[in-house]
């Protein structure tokens, strides 16, 4: 596996991004800026990267792609087509976002209708429209699976990409966030091996954190940093690194550059038989 950081870290130049997440020792970054910060900067982040062996694990798209207003849900989509034509002229392994909703005031946020019908719909076709608009070639676009919303099961996942019906489509793996149920939790090791044994073949990048459960009723998970929860990191580690040698595996959602290279020494240590040289 190759380990990057969500955070750019505290930076002045493309030089000195690249230079910093090479000496921590990862292999895999996430792209810190987006499709509107000029060609002459873009392509300084990309060649830092190559020069530096960081291969461009994810191009963030985070926008609802789904909006209710009308106006808004074309601005995002516009937006999602231009960085996935960015993700795929830097070889970035994917471009990724969540599906989004129209259903409530918060744009990730859970909802009943988030697993009607009309949203399935409303999800193909507009991943449909993204892909067939930018037409990447070396970047796959995904989605990111997610606790209230499609996919939050890789048996969604697999449906998704059916009907979705585009090579260009690939998985984007957070287990954690697929976490929902004290069956998943408790036995995080057998529902690790149900989602590498079902998207065999398809996932691009995966999430790295981990997840807790907390004391309060009911039924109540906290997703925390590495080693703060009881997944099952090593065969995480493990199957993805079986699933391809160089899976970018994004350590993610921590508050400071200082939280992150904590977290960052704590996973290299750990996991230490599965990052890659």
């Amino acid at each position: 596996m190759y380990l990057g950081l969500s955070s750019s870290l505290k930076h002045s130049s493309p030089k000195e991004w690249a230079e910093t997440h090479k000496a921590l020792g990862l292999k895999a970054v996430v792209f810190p800026v987006d499709c509107n910060a000029g060609e002459k900067l873009i392509e300084a982040y990309k060649e830092e990267a190559e020069k530096h062996g960081l291969l461009i694990a994810e191009v963030g798209i985070w926008r609802n792609t789904l909006a209710a207003d009308m106006a808004e849900r074309e601005k995002w989509i516009d937006y999602a087509i231009r960085q996935l034509k960015m993700a795929d002229k830097i070889g970035a392994a994917c471009c990724v976002n969540v599906v989004g909703t129209p259903y409530g005031p918060r744009w990730d946020g859970g909802y009943r209708q988030n697993f009607s019908e009309e949203l399935w719909q409303l999800a193909v076709k507009m991943i449909q429209r993204i892909i067939d608009e930018a037409k990447p070639v070396r970047t796959k676009f995904s989605i990111e699976s997610m606790p209230w919303m499609i996919p939050s099961s890789p048996d969604e996942y697999l449906r998704l990409i059916e009907d979705v019906n585009r090579k260009e489509f690939g998985a984007h793996l957070d287990v954690v966030n697929m976490i929902t149920s004290p069956e998943r939790y408790f036995f995080n090791d057998k529902f690790l091996e149900e989602c590498f044994s079902k998207l065999k073949g398809k996932i691009c990048s995966c999430h790295l954190k981990d997840i807790r459960l907390k004391e309060e009723y009911t039924f109540q998970l906290q997703e925390c940093a590495c080693g703060q929860g009881t997944l099952d990191l090593e065969l995480f580690a493990k199957l993805a690194t079986a699933e391809n040698a160089q899976m970018p595996m994004i350590i993610e959602h921590l508050s400071t550059d200082e939280e992150y290279l904590a977290s960052l020494k704590y996973v290299q240590k750990r996991l230490a038989a599965f990052c890659s040289a």
